[in-house]
């Protein structure tokens, strides 16, 4: 049970640890951004980056958590798995990153700079990278390698700032996206190196603990996480588009910084919520345990950050030039307190996956995301860029109030042993 505890902790540690250097590179990188190029082209060029991270979240199928589950018992099957999962994220990333080249057209006029033969190509090799770079995380977190995390984010994080700056001097309209592009095919290179030459070798002759759930991913259960998955990528990846088409490229630009600001908090949940699933696959009967600790332990974090960031909001954006702190610090506000009831959203959505509570995962994500996403576009006109933090933020509250008050739906009950992947009414499958 000791092991469990401190695997648990030391996982979210190391994985939240990685989200604030992350986030502090990334701020980094955007303030340098800021300053090297016009509002006009930061806009663009992050929608563009959206465009491509939405491509390539749906592209990999949602392997990440698939992957996140099933690696820790994989033995040597490992390399087979995650090689497929590669393969099929690859072909499935590029083909979408196409489509939306020729559609872009008509679903977002303001990215049309894409189609250019050159820069299309390098955006379609960026998606296809980006989502191997993605599932790479859920990897390493399966093998229990956190600290391969932080490397390889460190190695993209500061690819990207030496690239963007080297192309600024020759490439001012969209060296943005094409650092984006470079740092991400480095740092893919280097983690498979190390994947396929030590981890999975190493992982393949450790016996997995007798506690845990040797189950293999099942279609359905793929099929369904997918499911759940889009709607968490389409309410977070479309936002920047959506107020470049509607706000213009200054205002996506202000918006941008100031929810990547912000999001950081919703990374801190999502560290934990990961090595919540690693942790009940190595041993499912202490579920219901890391659940009270992840709330517990993570809550006061998020209390303490919420805080933090609503004092110091224009100072934290200033980093950014004086237009990014007068426009953006309301957002700025709001997205970090909705971090807070967020907390809850994860840990059901993590204890759902465990379980292989599928419905209920889709209807939570379900929920939450068409509610954020319908209350930004409704307070948008009234409120601005803020009117998308207010909308998420009563989003985030109303389903985090629900889920505590039907904490049984999702958090398994006190000397249960939870429902196994190989277990309960669906069967092996």
């Amino acid at each position: 049970m000791r092991q469990s505890k401190d695997h648990l902790l030391r996982t979210g540690h190391v994985l939240t640890f990685n989200s604030l250097l992350t986030a502090a590179l990334g701020a980094g990188y955007w303030a340098l951004a800021a300053r090297w190029y016009d509002p006009g082209a930061v806009g663009r060029n992050y929608s563009a980056v959206s465009a491509m991270m939405l491509l390539a979240g749906v592209g990999q199928l949602n392997l990440t958590n698939v992957l996140l589950r099933f690696v820790p018992t994989a033995g040597n099957r490992t390399q087979l798995l995650v090689s497929r999962a590669y393969l099929g994220a690859c072909v499935f990333s590029v083909f979408l990153a196409g489509m939306f080249l020729f559609l872009v057209p008509w679903i977002s006029p303001g990215l049309q700079f894409l189609r250019e033969p050159l820069l299309g190509g390098c955006f379609v090799l960026a998606t296809a990278a980006y989502a191997v770079f993605v599932i790479q995380d859920g990897v390493l977190t399966g093998l229990r390698r956190p600290d391969w995390v932080v490397w390889e984010n460190a190695v993209f994080a500061v690819g990207k700032i030496v690239f963007v700056g080297v192309l600024a001097a020759v490439l001012k309209s969209t060296g943005i996206l094409l650092s984006w592009a470079l740092a991400v095919v480095l740092a893919v290179i280097l983690t498979n190196g190390f994947l396929y030459a030590r981890a999975f070798p190493r992982h393949a002759r450790t016996p997995p603990d007798e506690r845990a759930d040797t189950a293999r991913p099942t279609p359905k259960y793929v099929a369904a996480d997918y499911v759940a998955a889009l709607f968490w990528l389409g309410a977070t990846a479309l936002l920047p588009i959506i107020v470049l088409n509607r706000c213009g490229p200054d205002q996506a630009a202000y918006f941008s910084l100031a929810w990547l600001a912000g999001f950081t908090l919703y990374q801190l949940n999502a560290s934990m919520g990961e090595s919540l699933i690693v942790e009940a696959a190595n041993d499912p009967a202490q579920l219901l345990r890391q659940c009270r600790r992840v709330l517990r332990h993570t809550g006061m974090l998020q209390i303490v950050g919420a805080l933090v960031l609503c004092a110091a909001a224009p100072l934290v954006l200033r980093v950014f030039g004086t237009d990014y702190a007068e426009n953006g610090a309301g957002l700025l506000r709001l997205v970090a307190l909705s971090a807070l009831p967020n907390l809850v959203v994860i840990t059901a959505v993590s204890a759902c996956r465990a379980q292989r509570r599928m419905g209920m995962l889709i209807g939570i994500l379900a929920v939450v995301c068409s509610l954020a996403t319908g209350l930004s576009l409704v307070l948008l006109a009234p409120l601005g860029i803020a009117g998308v933090g207010a909308g998420w933020l009563i989003a985030q509250s109303v389903v985090a109030a629900w889920l505590w008050w039907r904490k049984p739906l999702w958090l398994p009950v006190q000397g249960r042993v939870p429902l196994l992947m190989g277990q309960g009414p669906a069967g092996p499958s």
